[in-house]
């Protein structure tokens, strides 16, 4: 079925043409990747590989995921798009990376690419898109491409190929603003803060940085982060590039899903100790405490906005290659037509990355951590025409700027019996992912 919708712009407004078509199936997507400015969203080797720029949309401030609600509704409704498939990912998409804090100094961005590579179930798909003005795409991918003609008015546009991966390197990340000893204090004055206020948990992060070496392929650390952990959400976004494996929140045609993410241990060594460890954090007080407020949180926010919500009563223990969670999936039906940017706007920030009660959990957290989250904490995803989308929490990443300044993030949620030590070690173990996709 064809999907098209066109509109009469207005001045300085934007009007994009959209067609997506089938492909071949292509097994790999992220050879087709700027190696400096990727564009992904995957998980078990399908979702979506982006390549150039057809639009940048940009917010800040407390209303910035309403204002990106408003603003992608706006360019929807002045684009033509053709999409025979109607699969989720194809037709127009934009990525998406949200700031953590309302005051933060790193913009907000939804990202609309010139050509998106797609693969679901098995099947692959190409969508192109420029502005309605503009005669021919420019080749973004410093390939030697192709050019196709196309039945929907797009002109010449460029096919992209695969393209090598640059030279290897290895980063070593040291700590950052907030050293280990520093986040030690930073723990203790929390949980006496707990202890002596009506605050039940606060998620305090720590950093670490490093550079980049000059033209560093970005596509190298996004192939480890894929293949060490494939049942996690990769994503690169602006520069911001990870592996989270907490679902914010996903919507396909009225189904509302989310999985939630609390209380953490280290994998055993071997079996009969990677058992035990499951079995203690399952049984873990303080774990089911710091759990049960992130999925409390998580169902107050959806339940304006979606009929027959349902959580298990009992988390399960979710396997990771370094780390076992507790894990809560939620579903639901949308009962009142929103979309996914509405929905990352009424969950933003969840107990699992900011605290209970929020707003106490946030000034403290401005308080004890002396650097800008950015982007880490934040949604991250994308969002298609009819405002179904894919958003995971930004967890397990680093934010990569244009000079190769890199900032890695990893956090835990506190609560009255959190041991200083115990939390600095979990940090180490969330950095994981990120140090050695690097290094």
């Amino acid at each position: 079925m064809t999907a098209t919708a066109t509109t009469t712009r207005a001045p300085g407004a934007i009007a994009l043409t959209v067609e997506t078509t089938p492909l071949d199936d292509v097994r790999q997507l992220i050879p087709f990747l700027d190696a400096r400015h990727p564009l992904l969203w995957l998980r078990r080797g399908e979702g979506l590989a982006g390549i150039g720029t057809a639009l940048r949309l940009e917010f800040t401030g407390a209303d910035r995921m309403r204002a990106a609600t408003t603003a992608w509704a706006e360019v929807v409704s002045r684009s033509s798009v053709i999409d025979p498939l109607a699969k989720p990912g194809t037709g127009l998409v934009a990525f998406g990376t949200f700031a953590f804090a309302d005051d933060s100094a790193r913009p907000s961005v939804l990202i609309v690419p010139e050509v998106v590579i797609g693969r679901r179930d098995g099947r692959s798909w190409i969508t192109r898109i420029r502005p309605l003005d503009n005669a021919e795409m420019p080749d973004r991918t410093g390939a030697d491409t192709g050019r196709t003609g196309s039945t929907s008015g797009l002109g010449a546009v460029p096919n992209p190929q695969p393209t090598p991966f640059g030279d290897e390197y290895r980063l070593s990340l040291l700590p950052g603003a907030l050293k280990k000893d520093g986040y030690r204090e930073a723990v203790a004055a929390a949980v006496e803060r707990i202890r002596e206020h009506d605050l039940s948990k606060v998620v305090l992060a720590r950093d670490l940085v490093g550079h980049l070496p000059h033209e560093s392929d970005l596509r190298r650390a996004l192939v480890e982060l894929a293949l060490g952990y494939p049942e996690c959400w990769t994503f690169a976004v602006d520069g911001l590039v990870g592996s989270s494996p907490e679902t914010l929140v996903r919507v396909d045609h009225g189904a509302v899903s989310a999985r939630v993410l609390a209380g953490t241990i280290s994998r055993g060594s071997d079996a009969a100790s990677d058992h035990e460890a499951a079995v203690s954090l399952a049984a873990s007080t303080k774990d089911q405490d710091e759990h049960g407020y992130a999925v409390d949180s998580v169902l107050a926010a959806l339940a304006p906005h979606s009929s027959g919500l349902a959580a298990s009563d009992v988390p399960f223990t979710l396997k990771l290659p370094n780390l076992w969670h507790l894990a809560t999936d939620v579903e639901g039906t949308l009962s009142d037509g929103s979309t996914s940017l509405d929905l990352i706007d009424a969950l933003h920030p969840t107990a699992a990355v900011a605290g209970a009660p929020t707003r106490d959990a946030v000034a403290l957290i401005r308080e004890l951590e002396p650097f800008d989250r950015g982007r880490y904490a934040g949604p991250v995803g994308w969002v298609g025409a009819d405002g179904d989308g894919e958003w995971a929490i930004a967890l397990r990443c680093a934010q990569v700027s244009e000079n190769g300044d890199l900032t890695a993030y990893a956090g835990c949620g506190i609560v009255a019996d959190s041991d200083p030590e115990r939390e600095l070690a979990e940090t180490a173990m969330k950095f994981r992912p990120i140090v050695e996709a690097f290094g």
